[in-house]
């Protein structure tokens, strides 16, 4: 009995120093310009192999791995998504939304509830004359009307909105990091 509770002793000692020393080890992460490669390389193509990752940036395939874990592990890098083509799912209108609050303490309230909308692909806080900023795809106009008038402005705290229908998107890209 004593060798087990010594065991679990240790188990729980050496995760407390590994989760102190991933923390302390992602607050004090610097970036430098091998990290900044791999991540604009990335950011292009986030499905390219490692590999040749390294090659264009002169390094191993495993200093590839390693800075990514790290990075990762610092909050650099939060996740790896795909970019599809909505239009090509039959989603043909990419609309953006101002949304007003009736008070801006109502924000969480409200973003809570707007997480719930899957038409939502992104919410921001903003300055200026809308509360809350928002870009929704829907599949035709009738879609539209109805995730605008049955979801969106019967959230409790909107006071309304404003909504402009994007008609092509002539630039989607990363920062150049370098």
């Amino acid at each position: 009995m004593f060798e087990l509770l010594y065991t679990f002793q240790i188990i729980y000692v050496f995760l407390n120093i590994r989760q102190k020393t991933i923390f302390d080890m992602s607050e004090n992460y610097k970036v430098d310009n091998v990290d900044l490669r791999i991540l604009e390389i990335l950011m292009q193509d986030a499905k390219k192999p490692y590999t040749e990752v390294a090659k264009k940036v002169f390094v191993s395939g495993g200093t590839v791995h390693v800075r990514m874990n790290k990075m990762e592990e610092a909050g650099i890098v939060e996740k790896t998504t795909l970019k599809v083509n909505y239009a090509k799912l039959g989603y043909d209108i990419t609309a953006f939304i101002g949304i007003f609050l009736e008070k801006s303490a109502l924000y969480d309230q409200v973003m809570s509830n707007l997480k719930a909308i899957p038409e939502i692909t992104s919410i921001h806080y903003t300055t200026g004359n809308y509360s809350m900023f928002v870009r929704i795809h829907c599949k035709d106009t009738n879609h539209l009307k109805i995730v605008l008038h049955d979801k969106i402005q019967q959230v409790e705290g909107i006071e309304r909105t404003e909504t402009m229908i994007s008609l092509e998107e002539s630039l989607d890209r990363s920062l150049n990091l370098t």
